[in-house]
């Protein structure tokens, strides 16, 4: 059975930074694009960055520059690094596997920023 558990959200002020970690357990990690999506309250999920297994990354435009993501094969893990935070960044950060047509999720880590 295939796992995601993410941890490292919390409150930030404004201008800070958070890392966000992700550690997948039954799956063949490496064939997985991993990335980060994001919800905030009435709000649709959105793709925040993916990075496929050689490296490539792709993020929303709002982030660009702020945020990197990265991942470590070796030890199943994915991250978000998100830096100069803003309180429009407030929402709950969920990591995604996915393999053509096979999804994974993470239950999910709160981000909030706010002085």
């Amino acid at each position: 059975q295939a796992q995601l558990v993410e941890s490292g959200g919390g409150l930030v002020q404004p201008g800070g930074s958070l890392r966000l970690s992700c550690v997948a357990s039954g799956l063949t990690f490496n064939t997985y694009v991993m990335g980060w999506y994001r919800q905030a309250p009435g709000k649709q999920r959105e793709l925040v960055a993916t990075i496929t297994s050689g490296g490539s990354t792709n993020y929303l435009d709002s982030v660009k520059g702020r945020f990197t993501i990265s991942r470590d094969n070796a030890q199943k893990k994915t991250y978000l690094q998100m830096n100069s935070l803003k309180p429009e960044d407030t929402a709950v950060y969920y990591c995604n596997a996915r393999f053509y047509s096979i999804d994974y999720w993470g239950q999910g880590t709160q981000v909030t920023v706010s002085s």
